[in-house]
């Protein structure tokens, strides 16, 4: 019974170990890496959670994308409608954050458009991630929108 049950333990620890990409041998191990890999699903989730919020605020003027490139982020904001001041607040978050603005395209005509390629200064030792990039932009356009 014993060996039976052993097996079956084997098998639940192979396949948490696939599930989670996990490459520890030992018991103990798998069980952190799989904490760990929860812990990064629940932070998606997050992630997701709020994009679905934010997409669903009528209120917000623009839409906001962060992607993460290799040494930076490309920052894509639209508005439907001229927003003027927006891409003063916009590079405020920026300065905030401590990102550079390497290269931009913006258009301010019949309707606001901005896309930017922002890298983290050299100076700056915490790192900052796509999420916090767009939380600080979504910040500057809605501090913007009570202004205006």
């Amino acid at each position: 019974m014993s060996s039976s049950r052993g097996r079956k333990k084997a098998a639940l620890y192979e396949k948490l170990r696939a599930a989670t990409n996990s490459t520890a041998m030992n018991r103990a191990s798998i069980i952190v890496d799989a904490s760990k890999y929860i812990q990064e699903l629940k932070k998606k989730v997050d992630t997701l959670n709020q994009d679905v919020k934010a997409s669903q605020n009528p209120s917000s003027p623009a839409q906001v994308t962060v992607e993460t490139l290799e040494k930076g982020f490309l920052i894509s904001v639209l508005s439907e409608k001229n927003c003027p001041g927006l891409l003063v607040s916009i590079l405020e978050a920026f300065e905030d954050l401590g990102l550079d603005v390497l290269d931009a395209k913006v258009s301010c005509a019949d309707n606001f458009r901005l896309e930017a390629v922002g890298g983290e200064n050299q100076g700056e030792a915490d790192s900052i991630d796509a999420q916090v990039v767009k939380q600080a932009v979504l910040q500057a356009i809605q501090n913007w929108s009570q202004n205006n």
